[in-house]
């Protein structure tokens, strides 16, 4: 089951974990809008760690202001993000 909706404002956790992630540095700690879920799939950083059965979860594209992470631009930025890399957003900034 999916934590979240299309239009749910999201915030991208601002973790630096020691291994891999498929969440961009530039996009931890940013809010974003939730377009759609992608689907359920296996999460990438336990299978890069080689873990035997890797957690799977709901992949969402989520869709931030260029301005918020550049500093200028009209357009968004979309980027597809596993379910443990989000959290609720308290503040509606998107």
């Amino acid at each position: 089951m999916s934590s979240f909706t299309a239009g749910h404002t999201v915030r991208v956790r601002p973790v630096d974990p020691a291994g891999h992630t498929r969440a961009p540095r530039y996009i931890r700690g940013h809010v974003g809008r939730i377009v759609e879920a992608q689907g359920q799939w296996p999460l990438a950083d336990d299978r890069a760690a080689g873990t035997a059965e890797p957690r799977v979860e709901t992949v969402y594209t989520v869709a931030f202001p260029a301005r918020e992470l550049w500093g200028e631009g009209t357009h968004e930025v979309t980027v597809d993000l596993w379910e443990s890399y989000l959290e609720r957003a308290e503040e509606e900034r998107v």
